[in-house]
């Protein structure tokens, strides 16, 4: 199979350019069409001869596919279903609202978390996404809509144990030649992975959102068994050891189910945990899953746990829910084909 040439970095272009016996300099005219002109292929590069085009063309693809399935919700949202590289399946979510628009990208096919309440969870692990495969889903999105103006790592698989590939994603898309994005426009989520998450912190400088749904210990290992590895205070006592106050924005999803995590004891457990954190908290209505006897939360106590966290000093939003009339849950549209197959 032929290499693709979206998600190297310029110093890898000159080296492929060396490797043709091209000029160096094409290295910036590749990355030019590559990252700023957003081609699919390789043809498009006219500035570059037809000689050396037929080169690049018998040894390399741009890596740019377009998704071979799309669900249009009523609000506007967008599910996207990408085929990677190696011929699996992977979900891409486009949210617009008035003066933004989100995309949200997966870093693996399936995961290896195995969280009780997420359907990716369930359907194993399959692999890690290359580069090439997490920046189409941008770039892609990017030449459908136009109009990005966030990214969120948070659609399939645990970003921080696919880390090597998914920093080199965002480096590109911070470098000059890539698109110059500001860290801020950036965010990783994350489980809280022990090996990889002091190494993000100290390395990127996009914003965190941490997966975090319980606060105690025992309860967060029955539905999380990541939580066996690294518990969720080290989590807390590692991110109380840097400055969250200005240049990046630390979060905390929660994720709320009926008769189980939604209750004032609970709230009261989340200030104890966070209230010496610089942070947000992000209330999530759960989205029902097949086999799983799990149920959201009315509105009406969603508000309630909101209200008690931030009169204790625990900044909380409630997250509006998108898309519930196309599949929302990450993995079940990828599930499908995949059966289908």
């Amino acid at each position: 199979m032929k290499s693709p040439l979206l998600g190297k970095t310029l110093e890898e272009l000159q080296d492929v350019a060396t490797e043709l016996g091209m000029p160096r300099f094409t290295a910036k005219q590749m990355a030019q069409w590559i990252y700023e002109k957003n081609i699919a292929d390789i043809n498009d590069m006219t500035n570059i001869s037809k000689a050396y085009r037929e080169k690049l063309s018998d040894n390399y693809i741009i890596g740019r596919s377009a998704p071979i399935e799309a669900q249009e919700s009523k609000d506007g949202t967008v599910k996207y279903l990408f085929q990677t590289l190696d011929g699996k399946f992977v979900e891409t979510v486009y949210i617009p609202e008035k003066e933004r628009a989100t995309l949200c990208v997966s870093t693996q096919v399936g995961c290896k978390m195995n969280c009780m309440f997420c359907h990716t969870g369930k359907q194993g692990f399959h692999g890690n996404l290359t580069v090439a495969d997490i920046l189409n889903q941008i770039f892609t999105a990017n030449s459908i809509h136009g109009d990005l103006t966030n990214i969120v790592y948070m659609g399939q698989g645990e970003p921080l144990d696919n880390y090597d590939n998914v920093l080199k994603s965002i480096k590109l898309l911070e470098a000059e030649y890539g698109w110059a994005w500001s860290p801020k426009r950036i965010t990783v989520s994350t489980v809280g992975l022990k090996k990889t998450l002091e190494k993000f912190i100290n390395e990127c400088d996009c914003h965190l959102a941490v997966s975090l749904h319980f606060p105690l210990h025992e309860q967060r290992l029955q539905y999380m068994p990541a939580e066996k590895q690294f518990n969720i205070e080290e989590i807390v006592n590692l991110l109380s050891q840097y400055d969250w106050s200005h240049q990046r924005r630390l979060s905390f999803e929660y994720t709320m189910f009926e008769g189980v995590n939604d209750s004032t004891l609970f709230a009261k457990q989340l200030v104890a945990l966070l209230h010496h954190l610089d942070c947000r908290v992000n209330l999530i209505r759960y989205h029902k899953i097949p086999d799983v006897e799990l149920n959201e939360v009315p509105m009406a106590k969603m508000t309630a746990f909101r209200d008690y966290l931030t009169k204790h000093g625990v900044y909380t939003t409630i997250r509006t829910s998108r898309g519930q009339d196309i599949e929302a849950a990450c993995g079940l549209l990828s599930t499908k084909k995949t059966n289908q197959e």
